[in-house]
């Protein structure tokens, strides 16, 4: 079994040209790793890597064993999930990725009843918002709102939740309500920062597309924050329908321009398409499927 694991070590780095990498996606230290690959080349007595302080080349006899490599993994990962196919029973480790405010507010408070009917899973969740490479990451599903970009990876659509202008009631009696687009110049409008810049609000109208970018208000990077501040009475926010939903209904929250804010975004779960068959993979997408099918209201 540690000959398996300093294989897989050596695959991984040779595959996502850096230890580093091969490491994360392992779950495991750099070093750990490197030391792995260094156990094989000290077993086989060769040289797999050509290392230097920026790259990591195999070396000729790297590249002949990291094909044999490849093709044991394979038969190794088929033949697992042949067993589990066998059995039916969705088990191991499953890494799921989700946008932080998505998972906080929909998705960790429905996981103890999919750990409940499935006690042999071992999940593994990530919340962040920035993109990421799945396969490059070790992730098996990775949830995303918005319009996909991805190449080469399967995708299953979940859902779908709407954009919607937000204030506090206390904030529309003393500033009153827009009635329109063009009316948010007059009012505080609360910024959203991703990568460091204010992510514009995008409207409908009769006449199309609109595009409103707040200037000079208060800007927060995170979704707790910028509802926050919308529930106590700091401006206007655009935000997810699901992110307010508890605040729509006890009255902390109203909604304003509902006939201009009608932007929807998908939701997605990418995940690599063999990975597809595996029960714990299945299971999970039917899971999130049932949880965000319905539109997110």
């Amino acid at each position: 079994m540690d000959s398996l694991a300093n294989i897989e070590a050596f695959v991984r780095a040779a595959e996502l040209g850096s230890i580093t990498r091969a490491a994360r996606s392992l779950h495991i230290t750099a070093s750990a790793a490197s030391r792995r690959i260094a156990q094989l080349e000290d077993e086989l007595r060769v040289r797999l890597f050509h290392r230097t302080t920026r790259a990591l080349r195999l070396s000729e006899e790297g590249r002949a064993f990291l094909e044999r490599c490849q093709r044991i993994l394979e038969e190794l990962q088929a033949a697992k999930q042949s067993i589990a196919h066998a059995r039916g029973v969705p088990e191991g480790r499953l890494c799921v990725e989700a946008p932080a405010v998505l998972g906080r507010l929909l998705l960790v408070p429905a996981l103890p009843r999919f750990l409940a009917e499935h006690p042999r899973v071992e999940l593994e969740l990530r919340l962040r918002d920035a993109v990421s490479d799945p396969a490059a990451e070790g992730v098996d599903v990775s949830l995303r709102i918005g319009r996909l970009e991805d190449a080469g990876i399967v995708a299953r659509r979940l859902g779908v939740t709407r954009m919607l202008v937000c204030a506090s009631p206390e904030y529309v009696r003393r500033r009153g309500a827009p009635e329109t687009p063009e009316d948010l110049r007059q009012h505080r409008c609360l910024g959203f920062l991703r990568d460091d810049r204010v992510v514009p609000w995008r409207l409908r109208s009769p006449r199309g597309a609109l595009r409103f970018e707040p200037t000079g208000a208060p800007r927060v990077n995170d979704g707790d924050a910028l509802k926050a501040l919308a529930v106590a009475g700091a401006g206007l926010a655009w935000v997810f329908d699901f992110m307010i939903a508890p605040e729509l209904a006890s009255g902390a929250l109203v909604t304003v321009l509902d006939e201009f804010a009608a932007d929807e975004r998908p939701i997605h779960a990418l995940y690599q398409s063999p990975r597809h068959a595996i029960p714990r993979v299945r299971v999970f997408l039917d899971f999130a499927a049932a949880l965000l099918g319905p539109p997110l209201r």
